[in-house]
This record gives structure tokens, C-alpha cells and sequence, in this order.
């Protein structure tokens, strides 16, 4: 007895097997393949290329079947019975040539395998693409009706699905509407192209050059306080370890000083409170990513002192907390557009937390990747000597924005096996937050 190496059979009683014999020794679950062979028809483009037969068979507990009784047809049930689908694939991967579904009788019966179903060519292809589309189509909405072409096209064709979307964007808006997991993947998607422009403005001068230009001139600050300003959430976990939010609901900046905090005063770039039951509030000064951090020339010989901008920012903002604070008691009480209160809803400046955003800590790097020590040093022994307010740099809030808009693809990357009875301690899997610029 013969039969193919590698492919696990049943028992297979025929010193001779042949299509039935094996279609009858084969095993449910296996899919079974021939070695590959010369595809052999002189009319075809695919002649000579390479091919495989394709096995796949399946036992089913009983079948229905249209019987014909007297002027009536009734619907019996007739023992289980097995049919083998058989391919032949010719080329590439997936592109079938023609395709079987054979009855395969029993053992003992002694008749050969029936022909239920040959499709040839095209035809053949047209169910497989037909079995694959399954998996796309929804099982609610309206009858439609797909072309072949258009089938193949979504298969095959990466960039067909791009040009759908192009041509039926209000169809696609309603498919991800009605989708409860798309909201997400339209926010990070959103927040992954602000993170790109955040890049843009720090690596293009002539693109943050250009973005800076108004009609009554350049305003480099006036860029990052409208960037700040559609996307508050950098600066809601790229600041501190509380969440921070607007303490505005319309704008980042605010009058804190004067007629009073809404009205006309002296501004602060971003005033925001933490979250939670209790909040306070906290103060954001926002210059520019080419504000120098030190001098150019050294103080004493390796000391160097803040450059002018860097002081002048810290005593505005220490004066502004300063002066906001003591304008008020303990804290505020916020207010509708009425002028009446809004009962409970009050923030705290009980010492409120200050920051100043400015600078880029490559000043501090050479133009060969050398980092200059006692700049480095000068730097952060001032501003970590400072108790208000902590001083972040542009790109360090780069880099938790970076982090922020990747950590879905890691988390997912590394999520857990779930627990279970047989395995009550979960898989190991790696800390996503160890990462964290924080």
C-alpha cells in the first residue's frame, strides 16, 4: 500500500488506493495537500507554472434531502455521509483553477466517489472570493448586490478599499458611527497626526517660521498657544502626575489678575485644575522650543546662568500665581454665563502648582551627539533647586506625547493571557508604563 508522506490517514484497507479510497482514509480537520507539480494545459496562460491539489473532507451527523412522493416532494433525513472539496491552485497562493465537492460513499459500499459539484476557471474563483467576503458583510441592513469585479478588487487590492472610502465617505461615517470601538480608533488617530505636527513645528523652521506669520507680524508664541489651545490634552498628562483639564471650558488662556478671573486682567497661557472631587488649580506659562535656557557665554568658569527669558519667565509666572492667589480666598467659585453660581462646582489656590514651558534641551547637545556637562549640570541643579514653577521643555512634552499616542499599540502588544481555572496567575507580559518619560 501507498500513499503520500506526510499527510496523517486513517486506515486505509486497499492494497490500491485511488481518489476514493483515500477520500474515505483521510481525517476530519487535516487539509491535505499534494506535492507540487507542472500545471499542464497548453491553452493556458498558466501553463507550466507550478501546482497543488487541495484536500479538505467533512462528515456530517445526517442529511436532508428533496425526495419526490407521487405529485408531492417531501424532505427526508438520510444517514451521515462524507463529502471531500478538493482544489487544484495554480501560481499564487489562493488562486484556485478548479474545484470538486465529491460524495464520498462508505467503505463497504464499493462504489466510487460522485462528482456533486465541478466548477472550472473563473468559476471556480468566483466561490472562493464569494467564502471570503462572507467575513465582511454584514448580517443586518438592506439587500445589496456585489459584483464579481468588486469582490476581487477589495480582496486583492490593498488601496481598493481607500478609493471606496473616497467615493462613499457619508456611507463609511454612518458604518463607523454605529461602531462602539471606532470612536477610539478615530481619537488616537487624530492625536497621532497633532503628535506629527508637534514634530513639524520642533524640526522645520521654515514650516513654524510660517505658522508664526500673521498680519501684524511674527508671534512665534502665538503657534504653540493655538496648538495648545486644539489639543489641551498634551498638557493635561504631559505636565504633571494628576490629570490636569481647562479650568475653561471655551480657552487655555485667561485673565487671572485685575477686574477679575473673567474679566480683564493679567493673562496666564494655560489655566488649568486637576481632576477629581476636589480640584486646584494650576498655572501653565508657554514660550517657545527656540527660547534659549542659558547664556551663551559661561558666568564663572563651568557655571552657567539662565539665560534671560528663562529667569523673566520663572518671576512672571511666580509673580501671576502670586498676585492671583492672594485676589482671592482660598478658592473659586465658578460661575454660568448669567453671572449666577454654579453650586459646588469650585477650584482651589491652596499654593497652586506652576509650570513654565520653554526651550529644548538639545542646546545642551553637540552638533556630534556630545552632551556639554556643565551646561547640562547648570540647567537642571536651577530648575531643580526651583520650588516654583517646574520647568519642562519642549521636547520633554514631546516625548510623553510620543509615549501617549503608542501606548495602545503596546499595551495590546503585550496584553496578558486572561485567568482562568488553568491558568490562575495570568501570563508574565512586560510593564508598558516602565517606558513612560515619567
Amino acid at each position: 500500500m501507498t500513499k503520500p508522506p506526510h499527510q496523517p490517514f486513517a486506515t486505509i484497507d486497499d492494497d490500491d488506493p485511488n481518489e476514493t479510497t483515500f477520500a474515505q482514509g483521510r481525517l476530519t480537520g487535516q487539509v491535505y495537500t499534494s506535492d507540487a507539480f507542472p500545471y499542464a494545459r497548453p491553452a493556458s496562460s498558466d501553463n507550466g507554472n507550478p501546482a497543488r491539489f487541495v484536500y479538505q473532507v467533512f462528515d456530517n451527523d445526517s442529511e436532508s434531502e428533496l425526495v419526490l412522493d407521487g405529485e408531492e416532494y417531501r424532505i427526508s433525513e438520510t444517514p451521515k455521509g462524507r463529502f471531500q472539496f478538493k482544489l487544484i491552485v495554480v501560481r499564487d497562493i489562493g488562486r484556485v483553477k478548479e474545484l470538486w465537492i465529491h460524495r464520498v460513499p462508505a467503505k463497504e459500499s464499493g462504489q466510487p466517489a460522485k462528482v456533486l459539484l465541478n466548477l472550472k476557471g473563473e468559476d471556480a474563483q468566483r466561490l472562493v472570493d464569494m467564502l471570503k467576503a462572507l467575513e465582511y458583510m454584514p448580517l443586518d441592513g438592506t439587500r445589496t448586490r456585489l459584483g464579481d469585479d468588486v469582490i476581487r478588487e477589495l480582496l486583492d487590492d490593498p488601496m481598493a478599499l481607500q478609493r471606496a472610502y473616497g467615493q462613499q465617505q457619508s456611507t463609511f461615517r454612518e458604518l463607523i458611527a454605529d461602531d462602539p470601538s471606532a470612536s477610539d480608533v478615530i481619537a488616537i488617530a487624530s492625536r497621532r497626526e497633532q503628535v506629527r505636527l508637534f514634530h513639524r513645528y520642533m524640526e522645520d523652521d521654515d514650516f513654524f517660521a510660517e505658522a508664526a506669520r500673521t498680519p501684524s507680524g511674527s508671534k512665534p508664541e502665538a503657534v504653540w498657544q493655538r496648538f495648545f489651545e486644539a489639543n489641551p490634552w498634551i498638557l493635561g498628562v504631559g505636565l504633571g502626575s494628576q490629570l490636569l483639564t481647562s479650568w475653561d471650558d471655551d480657552k487655555l488662556e485667561k485673565a487671572t489678575t485685575g477686574r477679575s478671573i473673567w474679566g480683564v486682567g493679567k493673562r496666564i497661557d494655560a489655566l488649568m485644575e486637576t481632576s477629581g472631587r476636589i480640584r486646584m488649580m494650576v498655572f501653565a506659562e508657554v514660550k517657545t522650543h527656540r527660547t534659549p535656557l542659558l547664556k551663551r557665554d559661561h558666568y564663572r568658569e563651568g557655571c552657567w546662568a539662565p539665560a534671560e527669558h528663562l529667569a523673566g519667565g520663572v518671576a512672571q509666572v511666580q509673580g501671576t500665581v502670586h498676585r492671583a492667589a492672594a485676589g482671592y480666598l482660598d478658592r473659586v467659585q465658578k460661575q454660568n454665563a448669567d453671572g449666577t453660581d454654579r453650586l459646588g462646582d469650585l477650584t482651589y489656590l491652596l499654593r497652586p502648582k506652576s509650570y513654565l514651558i520653554i526651550g529644548r534641551l538639545d542646546e545642551f547637545i553637540s552638533e556630534g551627539g556630545g552632551h556639554h556637562s556643565d551646561k547640562v549640570r547648570s540647567f537642571e541643579l536651577y530648575r531643580r533647586h526651583l520650588a516654583e514653577p517646574e520647568i519642562i521643555t519642549f521636547d520633554e512634552l514631546l516625548a510623553r506625547a510620543d509615549w501617549l499616542v503608542d501606548m495602545p499599540a503596546m499595551a495590546v502588544a503585550d496584553v496578558p493571557a486572561p485567568l482562568s481555572a488553568d491558568n490562575p496567575g495570568g501570563d508574565p507580559v512586560s510593564d508598558p508604563w516602565g517606558d513612560a518619560p515619567f
